[in-house]
């Protein structure tokens, strides 16, 4: 299923790779529902007490849902709901509260954000880069930019956005707006993370889960409610798939972006 995760006993922790490098860890749909099972399955295992998420292959962390299986996920015809696929593949969403730390190396984009958004911390090697080509691609970006809006300054993430596959936010900047914890060079992200897990792991779980509970319930009400309105933005502001299919075709081949 392209999700591999590591155990390691001796410092409780366990690492989650998204395990697609050939196709830059684009989430399928049997990888999504996976996730969600390895979210829930840690919370019955007592030795896991931190975990690390990251991509291999070190070109890319994610680049969001894979556009092919986009394509066979069948949508309502009610503006008010829509079906997402990515929308659980969190560890929050799955009701978990173990600290989760993100390795990102190479890029980060898109449904990328689902994960990040709902991690601790982000770790990210210097060669890392965000974005979200949502717009270019005649997509509404809701859930990914609330997500974001939660860790990243206003202005960063709405230029994000809504510069699309414009502008690449590179991990130097986001190291400096916060987005990023710790930048290591390029390859070491997943060392770097796995060893805050593990400083981590030797805590006292029940103070550990309550303080990462605690850190969500400041945020919870607002991301639960602006979550609550972003189906029915994503379905009346999306451009019909065959149109969004044509913009991407046409921007693919095009590769012209900023890095700031």
């Amino acid at each position: 299923m392209s999700i591999r995760v590591e155990r390691d006993k001796e410092h409780g922790i366990a690492v989650v790779t998204l395990d697609r490098a050939d196709r830059h860890n684009a989430i399928t749909l049997d990888m999504a529902r996976r996730l969600g099972e390895v979210w829930r399955g840690f919370r019955y295992e007592d030795e896991v007490r931190a975990i690390v998420v990251t991509g291999a292959g070190g070109r890319a962390f994610c680049t969001g849902i894979d556009r092919d299986a986009a394509a066979h996920v069948p949508q309502p015809s009610s503006p008010y709901t829509i079906d997402d696929p990515l929308v659980a593949i969190g560890p929050k969403a799955n009701d978990l509260w173990k600290p989760v730390v993100a390795a990102v190396e190479g890029m980060a984009c898109g449904g990328a954000f689902y994960l990040l958004g709902e991690a601790e911390f982000l770790v990210a090697g210097e060669g890392a880069a965000f974005f979200d080509p949502h717009t270019a691609y005649g997509m509404v970006s809701a859930f990914e930019t609330i997500h974001m809006a939660q860790r990243m300054p206003f202005g960063e993430v709405a230029r994000m956005a809504l510069m699309g596959t414009a502008e690449r936010i590179s991990a130097r900047r986001a190291y400096e707006t916060g987005l990023v914890s710790e930048l290591t060079p390029t390859g070491e992200a997943l060392a770097a993370a796995r060893h805050a897990a593990a400083v981590i792991a030797g805590y006292p779980t029940e103070a550990v889960q309550g303080t990462v509970r605690a850190l969500w319930s400041a945020r919870e009400a607002a991301r639960a409610q602006a979550l609550a309105h972003a189906p029915h933005l994503v379905t009346l502001g999306n451009l019909p798939p065959e149109r969004q299919a044509e913009l991407f075709t046409g921007r693919r081949g095009a590769g012209a972006f900023r890095l700031r």
